[in-house]
């Protein structure tokens, strides 16, 4: 087992999950599964509401990590063209555009093992912009320490993206440049710090249901659970070592979304990576399993996302609503 600890706030719920008793509620019938997911979600959420984020590659490609799934690894050729840190007010204006849109949180995402100090001093200014606009301002930046973390408490951010992405078990076979432990590490940083964590993974990279199950005991049974849990489905990238994978199991994916509400009922589920493939109704049966935030916009990071129109089109026919952050939580 792990060797890291997260050293924070007292537990969101009272329930410790064992892989055994997760795996019990999994294999239920899916009508079941989905009733005790939804029941749940409306016991700590409002109904048929969705929180919508943004996000925004603010520094793009060569990053020295080799996650098997990323076209922005600097180990892997996917044609993927590179991009330096982008000015402070480029991304000021991608973020107001995002509010106009509709959008009540703005990501922002580099490609770094972690950043400098000079990288960071402009990341703390592209979150005063932004939280200057009224938006929520969350980063993903990989591996900080914790004087950064607290840095970027200071600047007023408000979320730290760090995935784990699979299991323990099963991490290794995906990353080697850094650790399980490496990434537990960041997050007890950032909790330390005072901000609120969005962590989550993905599903389709070749993993066991015991290694997606795995992932989310250990989430759910963190001191604090994260705030926020994305759950991607993987985009094969042609380029990556992942790129001829097996897909998912559309009900996989499903069961997955309603594992993630039931064993972290006050955490937003938010529906990530991969909707460009998915169909409305499989989308539709997602919501229903617990997901209620979604990213928002044409593109994720560098991978394609339905468009704004497409998903408002969804929301009206599924008699959803976008709402605010803090209407979600």
């Amino acid at each position: 087992m792990s060797t890291a600890t997260l050293t924070t706030s007292a537990p969101q719920t009272a329930t410790r999950w064992t892989l055994d008793a997760a795996q019990a509620v999994y294999d239920l019938p899916l009508n079941d599964l989905l009733f005790q997911a939804q029941a749940v979600h409306r016991q700590h959420h409002v109904a048929n509401t969705v929180q919508i984020s943004t996000l925004l590659s603010i520094k793009t490609g060569k990053c020295p990590e080799n996650c098997s799934y990323c076209p922005q690894s600097a180990h892997f050729d996917t044609g993927l063209k590179t991009e330096p840190l982008m000015a402070v007010d480029e991304v000021l204006k991608a973020a107001q555009q995002a509010k106009a849109a509709g959008a009540s949180r703005f990501c922002m995402g580099a490609a770094w093992r972690g950043p400098n100090a000079t990288d960071l001093e402009s990341v703390c200014e592209m979150v005063k912009g932004v939280k200057a606009m009224g938006l929520e301002a969350c980063v993903t930046l990989g591996l900080l320490e914790a004087p950064q973390a607290e840095q970027l408490k200071e600047a007023g951010l408000d979320f730290y993206n760090h995935n784990l992405d699979t299991s323990e078990a099963h991490y290794s076979k995906i990353i080697s440049t850094r650790t399980f432990d490496d990434r537990l590490k960041t997050l007890d940083h950032v909790q330390a710090a005072g901000l609120k964590t969005c962590c989550g993974g993905i599903v389709g990279m070749g993993e066991t249901v015991a290694d997606r199950l795995h992932m989310l005991v250990t989430l759910a049974n963190m001191a604090q659970p994260p705030e926020s849990v994305p759950i991607n489905q993987l985009i094969p990238i042609p380029g990556t070592p992942l790129e001829g994978v097996e897909p998912v199991d559309p009900i996989a994916f499903v069961k997955t979304i309603a594992m993630a509400r039931i064993l972290m009922p006050d955490s937003v589920v938010r529906l990530s990576a991969g909707r460009e493939t998915m169909s409305d109704e499989l989308q539709a049966l997602c919501f229903m399993a617990g997901a209620n935030s979604i990213f928002y916009g044409e593109t994720l990071l560098t991978a394609a996302n339905p468009v704004p129109e497409k998903d408002l089109a969804l929301f009206q026919r599924l008699g959803l609503r976008s709402t605010t952050s803090m209407e979600a939580y």
